[in-house]
């Protein structure tokens, strides 16, 4: 099966701020604690639509994206509108694609007196690291492809609280240290090492696949690393879901810089 395109539905990329980023905590008393600027609370807002023809569902969407909460600031603001904007954009996108899709196979079931099918799409997201300053997360959207099957679509955010943008990728490396590089080195490793063990499978020229589809927006922070990811089918089976590689902290390097 060939890679399905990403399909760019965000409306626009956020800028990111220049300056490298650096994991850390101030520290009272021998005691790491938040700044005011480390904190962001959010809660879940939710959409949900709903597609017909004659009169019969055919597809439903269901929206959980997150909404900052508490005093109002400009970075709660930006955060609020992003994903906003996202979730009206993946209604869109629900609208012009994935409803031809659902209402092509109900009038080929009811032509056949087949079950009438009802297709169902889903947006969510899941908060990975709120420390440091940063505050980490991806939105994965489930949703039926023209064959029948889920498809999954993940995006990741790393936003800068302190700067109020989201953090670049390069941001979290040492200047000319060859970033990509080495992420494509750690990737390979582990895949040799799951093939090897029988914990997984990848396409066959899965080293082409992994240099050409290598994005660098594809990432997300989490306690243990930084976590970057392909989109599913582009380097493993639909089996393998989303394929997804940990760079650990360097906690040798004031837990800063990926090792």
């Amino acid at each position: 099966m060939e890679v399905p395109e990403m399909l760019n539905f965000f409306p626009f990329s956020a800028p990111s701020a220049a300056a490298p980023h650096r994991i850390r905590h101030i520290r009272k008393g021998g005691r790491a604690v938040k700044s005011a600027a480390d904190s962001l609370e959010t809660e879940a807002f939710t959409a949900e639509r709903e597609w017909v023809v004659d009169g019969i569902p055919v597809l439903t969407a269901r929206i959980a994206l997150p909404e900052p909460v508490g005093p109002e600031t400009r970075l709660k603001r930006r955060i609020r509108r992003y994903y906003r904007t996202q979730c009206r954009a993946y209604l869109r996108y629900c609208g012009r694609q994935l409803f031809p899709m659902a209402a092509a196979a109900y009038r080929a079931a009811l032509a056949s007196s087949a079950p009438l099918p009802c297709f169902h799409a889903e947006l969510t997201y899941h908060v990975t690291c709120h420390e440091g300053g940063f505050w980490s997360l991806y939105t994965q959207s489930q949703e039926p492809d023209d064959g029948g099957r889920t498809l999954l679509r993940r995006w990741g955010d790393t936003w800068d609280l302190r700067t109020g943008y989201p953090a670049a990728l390069p941001s979290f490396f040492p200047p000319h240290s060859g970033w990509k590089k080495q992420l494509l080195h750690l990737a390979a490793g582990e895949i040799r090492q799951q093939e090897a063990a029988g914990h997984a499978r990848y396409l066959p020229g899965w080293q082409r696949k992994l240099r050409r589809n290598f994005n660098a927006r594809n990432f997300y922070l989490t306690p243990e690393g930084l976590v970057f990811f392909y989109p599913m089918y582009a380097i493993a089976p639909a089996m393998e879901g989303i394929p997804a590689f940990t760079v650990p902290w360097n906690r040798q390097q004031d837990e800063t810089e990926p090792q």
